[in-house]
């Protein structure tokens, strides 16, 4: 009996296994059917159309070309994304198509820095030169979701809904009382009294250089917000200031009476005045097309046999060594992709696009040598978005010309380094010590299991001051200053757009698309196709590889809800290692 139980579970396996193996190969296989077919499907836009403009997905540097997250069940409406480069070249091509009427901006809670927002927000505004009407609704304007629709002809709230007009915050979290009672001591070795990002282990409040400057490049980034929405809603920025001072938009009616918003209106009436805007009859149906799908056709569209061509560069993510990702920028991985474009003889001209924050200094030095010996052959251009600070400027600082937005958040020009000491934690809380032989002095440098001693403090210590060295030295000779001048504006302190072109640390404001013109122009080209580098992954590739992954982050967010990202922000705190160039802190502005 035993022995035909035994065989009876083995068969009850290997059938389950078979099956297993089945689904699998006919999922893939299905997966791989539909997506080479919605790759090259394109959407068919109807006369009479509205453009709807939803912004509250996550607008990145440039779309996924993710097929798959327009399957069911494989993707969602959660994972949406779109390029901020895709919305604009979308705006563009709506401009001068008759079948796009008018668009309509659906938004409350965009998923995008104040730099991105600017672009989108710019190109809104250039749209309104067709002639063409926009209109924004919603039933909660968030001030990020005000700035953008601002931008538009009418802005209509919800009878019963809300409008966000406070003033910016910016805040930053100290985990020194974790730490201590952890029994875990952070060493920090650092260049810089502004450079700021040790600070949350070692203190716990902000120390007066990190306030002076977090206090200088909010009121910044304040400034460009309140002066954006004063030019397209006629109210001057001191009426803005005092209304988000006093708080005075406490009710819906309050919006209104302050001309904030035009009207109150319910859905059902802004589909009757999108009809009218249409063309359409009240009676017909409203025919919209999302800003993904137009942006898809568009994309399409966009000539790419041109013999003369501009390369864009994106640089997105924190940096580090490897080939990293699409939200990652691995040094051997773009280094690549400068290097193919600098020697293929169609490409006249490179745009450097930077969104990141920094990283790690070895991965910055790397990707620098490459815009150098590219810079020799033909025009660089760097595009900041964001952020584009520590690191990220690093990386950037050799190029002919660089271009910012006034709400851009730069400089960072410092270097640190943690080295954690888990003695109190491995010996007092969990009784666990550790013994050994070694060979050399130092050659249980950098151990985690006790203090360092002063010898090896100083070694690292030296190592990060060369690394601002190089660090500043790098800058110095890409801006055409002195390194004398170059640290004083240095030692980690973050600056804003505007003040970065007045420091010299860039030198003009201006969008994507003006540092594209711009490198076409110092090529000397005037017909000219755009190519993108680095390719981006493989979307069929990403969903194997990354699925768990994704699994354990919706499990992550499911269980910690809005305390996803503090536990984001630890995470990324605790891994990193090597010398750091990076910015000072975490930017939450809200």
């Amino acid at each position: 009996m035993r022995e035909f139980f035994k065989y009876v579970f083995a068969t009850v396996v290997g059938v389950v296994i078979s099956l297993a193996l089945f689904l699998v190969f006919f999922i893939l296989l299905i997966i791989g059917i539909v997506k080479t077919s919605l790759k090259e499907q394109k959407v068919s836009v109807n006369s009479n159309s509205v453009l709807l403009l939803n912004l509250d997905q996550s607008i990145t540097e440039r779309t996924a070309d993710d097929p798959l997250s327009r399957l069911p069940l494989v993707g969602s409406d959660e994972d949406k994304s779109i390029g901020f480069n895709d919305v604009i070249r979308a705006l563009q091509k709506a401009k001068t198509d008759d079948n796009i009427k008018c668009v309509y901006i659906n938004v409350t809670s965009p998923q995008a820095g104040f730099a991105t927002m600017r672009e989108i927000r710019d190109a809104l505004i250039d749209f309104k030169t067709s002639k063409k009407k926009i209109i924004a609704y919603s039933e909660v304007y968030t001030q990020g979701a005000y700035y953008l629709a601002s931008a538009a002809d009418k802005i209509y709230l919800n009878p019963e809904g809300a409008l966000e007009f406070k003033g910016l915050k910016s805040e930053t979290m100290f985990f020194k009382g974790a730490l201590d009672k952890l029994g875990i001591e952070a060493q920090i070795v650092r260049v810089g009294n502004y450079k700021s990002a040790v600070e949350p282990f070692f203190a716990e409040k902000m120390s007066d250089k990190n306030r002076e400057q977090v206090t200088a490049y909010l009121h910044g980034l304040y400034d460009t917000f309140l002066e954006g929405i004063a030019k397209s809603r006629n109210i001057s920025t001191e009426t803005l200031y005092q209304i988000a001072d006093d708080y005075k938009i406490r009710q819906p009616q309050d919006a209104v009476a302050y001309k904030m918003v035009d009207e109150l209106k319910y859905k059902d009436q802004i589909i009757d005045e999108l009809k009218t805007l249409s063309g359409k009859e009240k009676k017909n149906d409203l025919t919209t097309i999302s800003i993904n799908d137009y942006a898809r056709n568009v994309v399409k569209d966009q000539p790419t046999s041109a013999s003369q061509k501009v390369a864009i560069i994106y640089a997105n993510g924190d940096i580090m060594g490897g080939d990293g990702s699409d939200h990652q920028i691995g040094s051997e991985r773009i280094s690549k992709a400068i290097r193919k474009a600098r020697l293929d003889t169609d490409i006249k001209a490179v745009v450097l696009r930077v969104n990141s924050p920094g990283g790690s200094a070895l991965a910055s030095d790397v990707i620098w040598r490459e815009i150098v010996l590219t810079k020799k052959i033909k025009p660089v251009i760097a595009s900041f978005g964001d952020v584009a600070a520590s690191g990220g400027y690093y990386i950037a600082c050799a190029a002919d010309s660089i271009f910012v937005q006034p709400n851009t958040i730069t400089g960072s020009i410092g270097v640190f380094g943690v080295i954690p000491n888990f003695q109190k934690l491995f010996n007092d809380k969990l009784g666990i010590t550790f013994d050994g032989v070694k060979t050399g002095k130092y050659a249980d440098i950098m151990s985690v299991d006790r203090p360092m001693t002063a010898g090896e403090r100083l070694i690292v210590q030296n190592d990060v001051n060369r690394v601002y060295d190089s660090f500043i030295t790098r800058v110095a000779d890409g801006r055409k200053r002195t390194k004398a001048y170059i640290d004083s504006i240095g030692g980690g302190r973050v600056w804003v757009g505007t003040d970065a072109v007045r420091i010299g640390l860039a030198d003009r404001t201006g969008n994507f698309n003006d540092a594209i013109i711009a490198a076409a122009k110092k090529a000397k080209i005037k017909d000219y196709s755009i190519v993108e580098y680095p390719e981006m992954r493989d979307p069929f590739k990403s969903l194997m590889d990354n699925t768990t992954d994704k699994i354990r982050t919706y499990y992550a967010k499911q269980e910690l809800g809005a305390s996803y990202p503090i536990y984001q922000q630890i995470k990324s705190a605790v891994s990193r290692s090597g010398i750091q160039t990076r910015m000072p802190f975490e930017i939450k502005i809200q």
